[in-house]
């Protein structure tokens, strides 16, 4: 196979053979040498042409498809996948065996997941414990009461009292009117239901948004570290991410030239950190010196376990830049998936003409009206503040397990809001992988992320914790399995 990269030029710059072969690639695809749908060596043969171990090279792959610059898959061999800015698709197309597959591969990195995230870890004959997964505890769900709204709504479309076409492409009317209640009641937005756009999923909303407002070589701000599902999404339209740097007090603003922001104000993810106040004004005084729109999702905020919440950048806005997105996913059934977005006035009917489009009749229309039901009566709201305090117990015991036995290993950083926990690895890259996957092995899983230094470009891995879907005594066991491997790894280290 005829490939070259100036790997050994990078090894000047780079502290590892890792990160060497990682940039010699990155920069090679995104300048268009390696033009989209190339294929790639295998891992044995990049091996061989620069005297690595397919261990390094398989890592390198990973990170490079976990970001969405290349796609590989079984029999099919690695091809990349990106398409730099201002090569037109006429220019890469071809009728490759390979392009249904390309594709496939492009819907599950817009979700954001991993296949362990999807299957959980399957250690053989051990128990797991999978702190990665996301999803609700399904043991308080209050099935009678979701099911008699259910069966209500099931009724209304079978009579035929609701006529195709009468919906509008936004969505149910009374889950939009009560969608807008309960954000005035509770967040303190001043949304008028003609303002609410009802997706299936927030993802859909977020990717709807990106498609009307994002075109080739367009720069799109995302907190780093950040929702990788969102990056993933702006990539495949041909933008330019901005990473802005995060602290302990969220993302930190700088004079950008970009035309959207996408930012976790209420509870960064995955790290927790909440924006001040001052940042929160000079985000929005950012957007209006650059005529730029803000994606403010708030994604798990109504989970807040101690103090009371800053205002959303969506109640500061006074110049209507702000689209604020919120979803349902955590708080209703896995399979139910209903976001929901509050417009700014200019924006509705370019939405509602774009959602025409792709989506001109509600295809969950009765999950839709099932749920304004159940706001309307009172069900959800109680029901809301029963998984708070199931959940705040949770992350009450979850915090006090983490930092007691596991502090040595991890940083933790503070938060009182959400549905994860957030900590730095302390100590080497290398060493984080090798503990990792000790405890992969022994069935404990979680998600984590990693941001690579502007000035020396070394990694700093970072692990966060899900837990409403386990149990208090499947948190303890887990990460109590994690401290006993944390032991044996940290004994062989000083042994070594």
């Amino acid at each position: 196979m005829q490939f070259h990269i100036p790997y050994h030029v990078y090894t000047d710059k780079y502290p590892t053979k890792r990160l060497a072969l990682y940039h010699a690639i990155y920069d090679y695809i995104v300048s268009g040498v390696l033009e989209v749908h190339t294929r790639m060596p295998s891992s044995r043969e990049l091996a061989a042409m620069y005297g690595l171990s397919r261990g390094t090279v398989n890592q390198v792959y990973d990170m490079l498809a976990s970001e969405g610059y290349i796609a590989s898959g079984v029999g099919r061999g690695t091809f990349v996948l990106f398409r730099p800015p201002g090569q037109s698709r006429d220019e890469c197309s071809r009728d490759d065996g390979y392009l249904l597959a390309d594709w496939a591969q492009r819907l599950n990195e817009l979700t954001g997941w991993k296949e362990e995230e999807i299957s959980g870890p399957k250690p053989d004959g051990k128990r797991s414990v999978d702190f990665g997964a996301s999803g609700p505890d399904l043991k308080w769900f209050p099935d009678k009461e979701w099911n008699r709204c259910l069966y209500a709504a099931s009724r209304q479309l079978a009579d035929g009292n609701v006529q195709r076409g009468r919906t509008s492409v936004l969505g149910d009317e009374g889950l939009r009117e009560s969608i807008a209640q309960y954000l005035r009641r509770t967040r303190g937005i001043a949304a008028d239901a003609k303002q609410i756009a009802v997706f299936n999923g927030s993802m859909q909303g977020l990717a709807l948004t990106a498609q009307l407002f994002i075109g080739p070589g367009d720069r799109v701000v995302v907190e780093h570290p950040g929702y990788a599902g969102a990056v993933k999404a702006f990539r495949a339209l041909g933008a330019v991410c901005v990473h802005a740097p995060i602290d302990g007090h969220g993302i930190i603003p700088e004079d950008w030239e970009a035309k959207l922001l996408l930012v976790t104000p209420n509870r960064q993810f995955p790290t927790g950190a909440v924006l001040t106040l001052k940042r929160r004004q000079e985000l929005l005084a950012w957007a209006s010196a650059h005529n730029s729109l803000i994606i403010e999702d708030d994604y798990d905020s109504e989970f807040r376990h101690r103090g009371q919440s800053l205002e959303p950048l969506k109640v500061l806005d006074r110049e209507d830049r702000v689209i604020y997105m919120g979803s349902f996913s955590n708080t209703l059934l896995p399979h139910v998936r209903i976001g929901y977005a509050v417009l700014p006035a200019a924006l509705i009917r370019l939405f509602a003409r774009a959602k025409a489009l792709f989506e001109p009749y509600p295809s969950n229309l009765l999950e839709q009206k099932t749920l304004a039901a159940w706001m309307q009566s009172g069900e959800y709201e109680r029901h809301l503040r029963r998984m708070k305090r199931v959940h705040a117990r949770k992350f009450k015991l979850l915090r006090e397990q983490l930092s007691g036995r596991l502090s040595s290993l991890f940083t933790w950083v503070e938060g009182d809001v959400g549905l994860n926990l957030f900590g730095w690895w302390r100590g080497a890259t290398e060493d984080y992988i090798q503990f990792r996957s000790a405890c992969l092995d022994s069935g404990i899983s979680w998600s984590d992320t990693e941001v690579q230094a502007a000035h020396d470009g070394s990694i700093r891995r970072g692990a966060y914790f899900r837990f409403p879907h386990l149990t208090e005594e499947q948190i303890v066991y887990g990460v109590g399995k994690m401290q006993e491997i944390g032991l044996t790894f940290e004994a062989k280290r000083q042994n070594v």
